[in-house]
């Protein structure tokens, strides 16, 4: 009889979600709490599939919390699933070793928490034994391969390996216990449950690498539909593995194109059919939406110079889709004639040329960037990631800024632009 269990990790339970806070309280709220929402729905699949186990390959947590709230959310699921017969295999992945938590709480005997040296477990099956092979660090950085560490394959026996690793490397995500997808299938394993990378990627070849990916996105730069992944092991070893949707709110990009829009109420009519597009094929039960206005249109400069207008008039139009939220409104729109200054005869848009060559002045932007520096340095640690993690995210903050308001002094000085 096959061997099942369900693989999850970077769960991060109850993420703090401050700079969506400060824009929109309700929003934060409702993706705030998701991560539960999300490990809710890992614990019901496990118990509506019946399966034998749930595995959490790292960053169950989210960093130093103390919430009792958390605690005491995380005991009654794993209640849960002991009182079914779900044992649980967990590791400690970088931010569940800043956790307090991690080292406080009290779970079920039938929840395996892997120490900082590798360690085996065999859970007998009724087809085949399985093996869980884990480590956990203590430490939130771990700059070599824990490969190593990890002993052999039980023989007889199906074994899984349990890691957070950030593999060869992945854009936004510090290097973790690095290592090579080749080294993993050459170990011998028949499945590794990896972790730490939140987008899901699969890698077939002598096992099976499944890295999840984050069962529910926190903001636009995890977009799309999150979810966890079913396994079943056959009594030959032979691996199969499920997709299963876990995300309660689904971030996504929505580009609307205004192109020969003139009329303000045109533009509403194309922000919702862009809404309601997207709304339909998004499978979550919330759709989060940053959405682009895109394209030439004479309404560009009273778009600009009435942005908050026209979000208020985007989120009306997403609560009339339905369970839809609008997070942000980025414009990227132009006005007919903007591309060919010598053939329109217009002192604004001169104007505007004007200080957009100036905006892009090696001394502007000198004194801008340094500007911003210093506005970072005042404002507490939390609040400080506004303009990036790095100089390439604050280049592009500096250059949005710069453009943006060059637009926004242009639109405010179009007195005749019409709605």
């Amino acid at each position: 009889m096959a061997f099942r269990f369900v693989h999850t990790a970077d769960i991060h339970l109850d993420s703090p979600l401050r700079s969506l806070a400060l824009r929109n309280p309700e929003l934060a709220e409702l993706v705030g709490d998701a991560s539960r929402q999300a490990f809710t729905a890992i614990v019901d699949l496990c118990l509506e599939e019946r399966v034998d186990a749930l595995v959490v390959a790292g960053d169950l947590y989210d960093g130093d919390q103390t919430s009792m709230k958390t605690a005491r959310f995380l005991a009654s699921q794993m209640t849960r699933l002991h009182q079914a017969g779900v044992r649980v295999y967990m590791i400690r992945g970088n931010h569940d070793a800043m956790s307090r938590i991690t080292k406080q709480l009290l779970l079920p005997d039938t929840v395996t928490t892997f120490g900082g040296r590798a360690q085996s477990v065999i859970q007998p099956g009724s087809g085949i034994d399985v093996a869980f092979h884990g480590l956990s660090f203590a430490s939130p950085k771990a700059p070599e391969s824990l490969l190593p560490k990890y002993a052999g394959p039980q023989e007889g026996a199906a074994n899984i390996g349990i890691m957070h690793t950030s593999l060869a490397g992945s854009p936004g995500h510090d290097v973790y216990a690095p290592c090579s997808v080749v080294d993993l299938h050459g170990h011998g394993f028949d499945y590794w449950a990896l972790g730490h990378i939140h987008v899901r990627q699969v890698y077939s070849g002598a096992s099976t690498l499944v890295m999840p990916g984050i069962p529910q996105g926190r903001d636009i730069n995890e977009a799309g539909e999150k979810s966890v992944t079913l396994v079943t092991i056959r009594d030959d070893r032979s691996v199969e593995i499920e997709e299963r949707l876990t995300s309660v709110a689904q971030f996504e990009r929505v580009s609307v194109d205004l192109t020969g829009v003139s009329e303000w109420s045109e533009t509403i009519a194309r922000i919702r059919e862009g809404l309601q597009q997207t709304r339909e094929v998004t499978r979550s039960r919330y759709l989060v939406a940053r959405l682009g206005l895109i394209g030439t249109s004479t309404l560009s400069w009273s778009l600009i110079r009435d942005r908050d207008l026209a979000v208020a008039e985007a989120e009306q139009a997403a609560e009339q889709v339905g369970n839809s939220w609008v997070e942000k409104v980025d414009l990227a729109l132009s006005a007919p004639g903007v591309g060919d200054l010598e053939s329109v005869a217009d002192p604004t848009l001169e104007l505007a040329q004007s200080m957009r060559a100036n905006a892009v002045s090696a001394s502007f932007r000198s004194e801008a960037r340094e500007f911003v520096l210093k506005t970072i340095a005042d404002l507490p640690p939390d609040a400080r990631g506004f303009a990036g993690k790095d100089e390439a995210a604050l280049d592009r903050f500096l250059d949005d800024v710069l453009a943006g308001s060059v637009d926004l002094v242009a639109a405010r000085l179009k007195a005749g632009a019409t709605r």
